[in-house]
């Protein structure tokens, strides 16, 4: 069975002097400014569509190596994920870097980025983002 989510955004103005809202409409978890100068420039207290990405791109990504662990009899005690999404003016998005540790029992360190790299591949918003570069640094903590 498939799900939708959605988010809106409410902007005002132009590009460069405006600003906007955008508002996390299935999870009601909240309304966050967004501005160009919090994407290209500095966040002071704003979010950005490539923080918006960071957060997705982290939280699936964890999933699905969660998955895929557990699937292969060694589930995680913990996954610690960060994303970091690269954005440039005038070109977009141009790479996206995953760090996870991992605390897991029973494995090898190996075995451990073999099982991060299959994540980065198969889960969904790495799917999504296949035009971007993504990178990985998957080791055990």
């Amino acid at each position: 069975m498939a799900t939708t989510r959605n988010a809106t955004t409410h902007w005002e103005g132009s590009l460069f002097e405006g600003a906007g809202q955008v508002t996390l409409q299935s999870s009601g978890l909240g309304t966050y400014d967004v501005s160009w100068a919090s994407r290209a420039e500095e966040a002071n207290g704003k979010t950005s569509p490539e923080e918006l990405i960071a957060a997705a791109h982290s939280s699936c990504f964890s999933m699905a190596l969660s998955n895929g662990l557990a699937k292969a009899g060694t589930p995680p005690t913990s996954l610690d994920t960060s994303a970091e999404v690269d954005f440039v003016p005038g070109t977009g998005i141009t790479e996206i870097r995953l760090t996870v540790r991992g605390v897991v029992d029973g494995m090898s360190e190996e075995d451990f980025v073999a099982a991060a790299e299959g994540a980065k591949t198969n889960c969904p918003v790495s799917q999504a983002l296949t035009g971007t570069t993504i990178k990985l640094d998957a080791a055990l903590a």
